[in-house]
């Protein structure tokens, strides 16, 4: 998809539901030179979720003994959650030449835009409204009622932040989220 020589990163943030995972992975589907960085986390897998596919599930000593060793290029802390991204997972991706893709939040995208070695492309997702948010964060069946109540909370936080990215989209429809996104990366 791109036209870079040196391998892209693109980091996809957004509000919890607007989309950002389901737009990584149909990236990552049609064009097999992204591979999804897959990050370090404390919480319970989902039971859809498999370990070291979806996430690298730690207990809280690991995390924190990797925090110690700076082995993440970002990290935070979201809904009592630990999160990170190794450098030696997306070292791997780069040493074979291919594209990395990051879901993550804007903390997330504020340490990785520290590191200026890194070939950033930043985007950030919106939901076309706060009401549509609510809305696919029930119907996807993933959280209860307060952590639905606490990512809804976060929300006017995260949209905040939107203006720190290179390119905002609105996903009112995946599809054309996802042309819109192809278009950005063929431009890079």
């Amino acid at each position: 998809m791109s036209n870079q020589s040196k391998p892209l990163m693109v980091v996809l943030s957004s509000p919890s539901g607007a989309g950002k995972t389901t737009l990584s992975k149909k990236i990552q589907q049609s064009d097999n030179s992204f591979k999804i960085s897959v990050s370090h986390t404390t919480r319970k897998p989902r039971a859809n979720e498999v370990d070291g596919v979806d996430y690298y599930f730690v207990s809280e000593k690991k995390f924190k003994s990797l925090l110690d060793e700076n082995a993440f290029y970002e990290h935070s802390k979201i809904f009592e959650n630990y999160y990170g991204t190794s450098k030696s997972s997306v070292n791997e991706i780069l040493k074979n030449n291919c594209n990395v893709l990051f879901d993550i939040d804007w903390k997330g995208a504020q340490q990785l835009r520290k590191f200026k070695e890194l070939n950033l492309v930043t985007i950030f997702i919106l939901p076309p409204s706060k009401e549509e948010l609510k809305k696919r964060l029930i119907a996807r069946s993933q959280d209860g009622e307060e952590s639905i109540q606490r990512r809804l909370l976060a929300y006017s936080e995260d949209i905040q932040h939107s203006k720190e990215y290179e390119h905002v989209l609105v996903n009112d429809d995946i599809e054309s989220c996802f042309k819109e996104i192809k278009k950005i990366i063929l431009n890079n």
